[in-house]
């Protein structure tokens, strides 16, 4: 079934890939979580049954994955980027809170207690809320510069869409996976204070600003 939002998310999650790329070559500030970046690399491999069934599939995951392992190459060890990368300010819990959180999660929420199907839910509930200590960093600075706007901004629209994409489904097929739209819906409502701002900034035309 063709269906046109997926591929519209897709194609958004892919940018919310390259805007670090571009704004760690081109600028070597890093206002960026370095912990959400494993997380990515966890939740792409968690979600590998698509591997076995489309080519599609394949070529994304690869390319996901490639491309977090290369931000967490610049953080972490490339100068001079690693050099600014501000330790002090990404000091969220991630294993009390994500990590933790999204397996309690995965628990009460899924397809089956299935060993492959609880792993896949846990990657549902993890990205859900991998962008937490990013918006926890964000909220830290205030003012937030407009790459970095760009990029959480292209994570939520991509969501977003995501969601969307799912109604079209249900609306088509019938066919619903609660785990997925309801990981969608949290993580979209994460979003929502961000995104308010960044619309805020953009018809503005000035920087971006988190509230109190």
């Amino acid at each position: 079934m063709f269906n046109p939002f997926r591929y519209i998310a897709d194609f958004l999650h892919l940018v919310s890939f390259l805007i670090p790329h571009f704004k760690n070559t081109a600028k070597p500030e890093i206002a960026q979580d370095y912990h959400s970046e494993p997380k990515k690399s966890i939740l792409q491999c968690s979600v590998s049954d698509t591997l076995i069934y489309s080519l599609y599939n394949t070529s994304m995951k690869l390319l996901y994955i490639s491309s977090t392992v290369f931000i967490i190459y610049l953080m972490k060890f490339k100068k001079p980027y690693c050099l600014s990368y501000d330790s002090a300010s990404d000091d969220f819990p991630h294993y009390k809170f994500i990590y933790t959180g999204a397996a309690v999660l995965a628990l009460l929420v899924h397809t089956d207690l299935a060993p492959f199907e609880l792993g896949w839910s846990y990657s549902i509930w993890l990205e859900a809320l991998a962008i937490i200590p990013q918006l926890h960093m964000l909220q830290k600075i205030k003012d937030v510069e407009n790459i970095t706007s760009n990029y959480v901004g292209a994570l939520g629209v991509y969501r977003f869409f995501y969601i969307v994409s799912w109604i079209y489904k249900y609306s088509l097929t019938g066919d619903v996976c609660w785990t997925s739209l309801l990981g969608g819906i949290v993580q979209t409502i994460l979003y929502a204070d961000f995104l308010y701002y960044y619309i805020i900034s953009l018809k503005s035309g000035k920087g971006m600003s988190l509230g109190v």
